[in-house]
């Protein structure tokens, strides 16, 4: 199996996948695509790939332990689940005490139990993202990290994420203190742009890292 996310956490690098898609098939492979940083903001067709996994609480905004898988018919009958609760059998309420469960036929099979108070959210806000358009969204996202760039002098990067050399995590430290909510990533500065960020966010971002000394935006 060849797995690889749609868009990558730390850097915000968007992949293409048809590359991949046609390695992983040239040797046989199953290929799994992880969405959790694309779905919501980035058109994904589940039906490229084997398998999908997409963790909810980022672009589609759900309340955490709220996640989603989707397999193909292949994938179906080449993958077995080896720790299959109660969810997981053709009929969950003969599945609680065993000794033996039938899997159900579908996708279920790799189910787990749901994370009942969470749902509950979850619904609410894929309602709303559902109203949404997707490409609106990622036109925003992007156009604010590419004005980010602009005011600091760096290359526009055309992605929802962006980051910047950080080893010390002084930019990050200053950030926070100024109120900015950011993350530090593998020695980097990590800013991730979403549908209630506006060039405000983005002003003071820049005020900020604009005024520490030896700050330098590429590296």
């Amino acid at each position: 199996m060849v797995a690889w996310s749609a868009v990558q956490s730390s850097s915000g690098a968007v992949t293409d996948p048809e590359p991949v898609v046609a390695a992983a098939r040239a040797v046989g492979a199953l290929t799994l695509c992880d969405l959790t940083q694309a779905a919501g903001v980035l058109p994904v067709d589940a039906s490229s790939f084997d398998v999908t996994v997409t963790h909810a609480y980022k672009w589609l905004c759900t309340p955490r332990g709220v996640a989603f898988a989707t397999f193909s018919d292949e994938a179906l009958e080449r993958l077995r689940p080896v720790q299959a609760g109660w969810y997981a059998g053709a009929d969950v309420w003969s599945s609680c005490y065993g000794p033996t469960m039938r899997l159900a036929d579908d996708a279920r099979r790799f189910d787990v139990s749901p994370a009942w108070q969470a749902w509950p959210g979850a619904v609410a806000a894929l309602r709303h993202l559902a109203s949404v358009d997707a490409a609106s969204a990622w036109r925003h996202a992007t156009g604010l990290t590419d004005r980010l760039a602009d005011a600091l002098g760096s290359p526009r990067s055309g992605q929802a994420i962006t980051t910047f050399p950080d080893t010390d995590g002084v930019a990050l430290r200053a950030l926070t203190d100024a109120g900015v909510t950011a993350s530090g990533r593998a020695g980097r500065l990590r800013l991730a742009f979403h549908l209630w960020n506006d060039e405000g966010d983005v002003t003071r971002v820049a005020d900020v890292l604009g005024a520490l000394v030896g700050f330098r935006p590429v590296g």
